[in-house]
């Protein structure tokens, strides 16, 4: 999986970078098949945001937050990310069950 992080308009340091790599990592094992994640540090008239992206399958997962420092509103992203990630899983299994179900079934 490709990660890209970018900073518009602030400086981000070392450390937070690796912290978002990481999150990034951890989010990919909950996915199915990630193709791609993309973490965008922005600071928007001094207010500290972070969107994350997580491409999955024709699906984009999106998170985004404002918090008092970057690395709060990274996790915060994150946590919106995974819980997409949370409900897509069901659906997942649903449609597949479905799948099989007429897999079964003679024509």
């Amino acid at each position: 999986m490709r990660i890209t992080i970018t900073a518009r308009h602030c400086e981000i340091p070392d450390e937070l970078r690796l912290r978002a790599r990481t999150l990034l990592k951890r989010l990919r094992k909950v996915a199915t098949r990630p193709h791609d994640g993309q973490v965008i540090f922005s600071e928007d008239h001094g207010a500290p945001t972070v969107e994350v992206r997580l491409h999955t399958r024709g699906v984009v997962h999106v998170g985004a937050a404002e918090g008092p420092d970057h690395r709060s509103a990274l996790d915060r992203a994150a946590a919106k990310v995974r819980r997409q990630l949370g409900k897509a899983a069901p659906k997942r299994r649903r449609i597949a069950a479905a799948r099989r179900a007429l897999e079964r079934e003679p024509r």
